[in-house]
């Protein structure tokens, strides 16, 4: 079993990305991090946005989409406040928008200020606002592999969106070690990341 890999579930056991195979791999991941006790979970956040300081110092002057932590996804809010507080030309933090199950998400500018409303999976989103194109996107990740391709919730919505951006934002995805595994096996559907940031570090896809 590769490291990280989560105990009882192989790649091989998704049985070609089968349906129920990711279901239950998604329910285990999910069930690890939700474990997390909250000084962890937090801790493991702060790191995370270290490396996406450092790493990606441009993004301070970019239009980049971030999503709101739910299910103890990693905590980028911190690191938003502080590009925001820098004041850099370009910067524009972006939420995303759910418009209905089967479309592509749009985005809207948020701020602490922004008026929210709670969409339909209960996650904060801007009530109003013109919708903007990211030039970056930070998204979290249920599981990732080496080849830089994600476990979501599988409600496909990122994976719809990204086509339909252009140009195309730089992805980069953000989690934890627990998440990762030797292989998704991805489908044709599946998009892959740019690069991928965990405790551990920024790691580049590999073949």
């Amino acid at each position: 079993m590769a490291v990280g890999m989560t105990p009882g579930i192989t790649a091989e056991g998704l049985a070609s990305s089968s349906f129920g195979g990711r279901r239950a791999l998604r329910k285990a991941l999910l069930g690890r991090r939700l474990a997390l006790p909250n000084d962890e979970w937090e801790r493991l956040s702060a790191i995370v946005c270290a490396h996406l300081r450092d790493g990606f110092r441009q993004f301070s002057g970019m239009r980049v989409a971030f999503c709101w932590p739910v299910n103890k996804e990693p905590d980028l809010r911190p690191l938003i406040a502080q590009w925001a507080s820098e004041r850099h030309p370009g910067f524009t933090a972006l939420l995303p928008v759910v418009i209905n199950e089967s479309s592509a998400l749009r985005f809207r500018a948020w701020s602490s200020g922004t008026a929210m409303r709670v969409d339909r999976h209960g996650i904060p989103t801007p009530a109003s606002g013109d919708f903007l194109a990211p030039q970056a996107l930070l998204l979290p990740v249920n599981g990732f592999d080496p080849a830089g391709y994600r476990i979501g919730y599988g409600g496909g919505y990122f994976d719809r969106t990204l086509p339909g951006l252009a140009p195309r934002p730089l992805v980069v995805g953000v989690g934890f070690e627990l998440a990762r595994l030797d292989s998704i096996r991805p489908e044709a559907h599946d998009q892959p990341l740019d690069a991928m940031v965990t405790e551990a570090g920024i790691f580049r896809p590999s073949p």
